[in-house]
This record gives structure tokens, sequence and C-alpha cells, in this order.
């Protein structure tokens, strides 16, 4: 996914409370040029609509802003949110342009319906939804998809067992289980039934 936004700089001497009073939300932009960051603002309703398409680390962004001019592709690093309302209070985002490849956030997305649970009575468990990755930034995938469909009640899916788009290389290496097929009641007892059939046919 990639979206627009529209800001400005920040004015010199503006008190971020104000400019949230005013309906505008500070923000900050790095790595346009090393380490200097610029102060934004962008209209709140702007960040409303960005905020409900927008994931951190993961959405690429073309960011504009429209007094300096500057343009270019960023993705959303942080939003801080205040701890009563809930309300978003400041946002950070990060320049990609000639940094190479970058590190997003993304979900995991489990399809087909596991045997373990489907024929057997397991249940789906899910332990990792996501993880952070290396890609360019044109190469994001919004999600990364996981085929359950083989898994049989105690079989397991770890990290290095993904299948990775082209391109796609795990941030950390790690061994962790990200979906495994557990036994429920339902599933011990049929395998009993099954072998209590198996020893009285002997």
């Amino acid at each position: 996914m990639e979206m627009t936004v529209e800001c400005q700089k920040r004015p010199e001497g503006s008190k971020t409370k104000a400019l949230r009073r005013s309906g505008e939300i500070p923000a900050n932009l790095y790595g346009h040029k090393g380490t200097e960051s610029i102060s934004l603002v962008i209209n709140a309703k702007t960040v409303q609509s960005l905020l409900k398409k927008a994931s951190i680390n993961n959405t690429l962004i073309d960011l504009k802003i429209n007094d300096i001019p500057w343009q270019g592709k960023t993705l959303l690093r942080e939003v801080q949110t205040h701890p009563a309302s809930g309300k978003p209070y400041h946002l950070s985002f990060f320049a990609v342009a000639g940094h190479g490849k970058t590190t997003v956030e993304v979900p995991f997305h489990f399809v087909g319906d596991a045997i373990g649970v489907k024929q057997e009575g397991g249940m789906l468990d899910t332990v990792i939804t996501q993880m952070q990755f290396n890609c360019m930034p044109d190469k994001i995938p919004d999600a990364i998809e996981i085929d359950v469909t083989n898994l049989k009640v105690g079989d397991s899916l770890h990290v290095n067992d993904i299948v990775l788009p082209e391109g796609v290389t795990i941030a950390t290496e790690s061994e962790e289980v990200v979906v495994s097929v557990l036994a429920t009641r339902a599933s011990i007892n049929a395998e009993g039934e099954g072998g209590s059939e198996g020893e009285s046919e002997s």
C-alpha cells in the first residue's frame, strides 16, 4: 500500500499545545539528509485518515512538504498518543530514498484449513502474527501468507520454514514457532477411539 500525505514545515517558535488546539498535529521527518530532521505540522483530519489506512513500519507514504518544497517516500516510524484520550499527538516519519534496504514490520496472513483442526479436532495456535523484515522500499509486502493446510495435531511451522517473497529477508534470525496445531480434548478422544478400534480389530 502507498499513499500521499501533505504537510507544512512547523513555524519556528510555535507551541505544540497551541498547534493541537488549532487542529494541527506536530511531526518530524528523519533520514532525508543524514541525521538532520525537519519539524512538521499535519492537519489533524489528515492524520486521522492516514492512521485508518497506514501501519507503522509497513506502509510507504509519499510525504509532501508544501512550503519547502520537499517530496519523497517515507515510512511512518512512530505514533505517540495521549495517555488519557488515546488521540495521536506526534508522528515520526523516516525518508527511505537512498538508504537501500529498510526494516519493516509485516503481518502474517494464515491461509488454509489445517488438517489437524478440520479432521482431527485440534486448535490452531498462532504464536507470532507479525515480524520485522528487510527489503527495498518498493518491495514492502502488505502481508506474508503462511499456508497451514498440511499441519496435523502436534505439527508446527518455524520462522525458518516461511517462504518469503523475492527480495525480502528476515531482519533477525530466529527459530521461533510461528504457528502450530495443539491437541484438544476432542482430538485426544478421537485418537483414543481410533486406537481402541485398531486394537479390537487385532
